[in-house]
């Protein structure tokens, strides 16, 4: 199973959603990260997002970043507001059609899913989802938590 899952874990991260039934476009997966991480950051308790934070969330340069939240600002998903915890930065909201183009994005990604798996048990859809989707992310989330591995 170890060897087997680095090949494995790479297939997951190439375009499976554009591979089935209705893809998600490339642009839209694109539209869709930058959306989820300004929502997902709202969600906490000091949760400004900026531009910068974008990019640094998603490991890429900070002009990528920009190009990326320009276009989602331009198409409407995004605005810029006045920071409440610092005037003079400015931080990044999602519109109402940015709410909407999320709800719809994850709407495809739950039909993704659906699809990929039609011929799964239910017990292993749920199995899979609780492991490898809910429990891998938050370990990935909890990272910076776990003490330092000696050297």
């Amino acid at each position: 199973m170890g060897l087997a899952s680095g090949p494995a874990f790479g297939k997951l991260r190439r375009g499976v959603l554009q591979e089935v039934e209705n893809p998600i476009s490339t642009r839209d997966s694109g539209r869709a990260l930058v959306l989820s991480i300004v929502w997902q950051r709202d969600q906490q308790p000091d949760g400004e997002v900026s531009v910068g934070s974008v990019a640094a969330y998603m490991c890429i340069d900070p002009s990528v970043g920009s190009r990326m939240v320009t276009e989602n600002i331009k198409s409407g998903y995004l605005i810029r507001v006045p920071s409440q915890l610092d005037g003079r930065r400015a931080v990044l909201q999602l519109t109402p059609k940015g709410q909407e183009f999320l709800r719809e994005y994850r709407k495809q990604q739950r039909r993704a899913y659906e699809y990929i798996t039609a011929d799964w048990s239910e017990q292993d859809r749920l199995d899979f989802a609780r492991l490898m989707l809910l429990r891998y992310v938050e370990s990935i989330e909890n990272l910076n938590r776990r003490p330092a591995a000696d050297a």
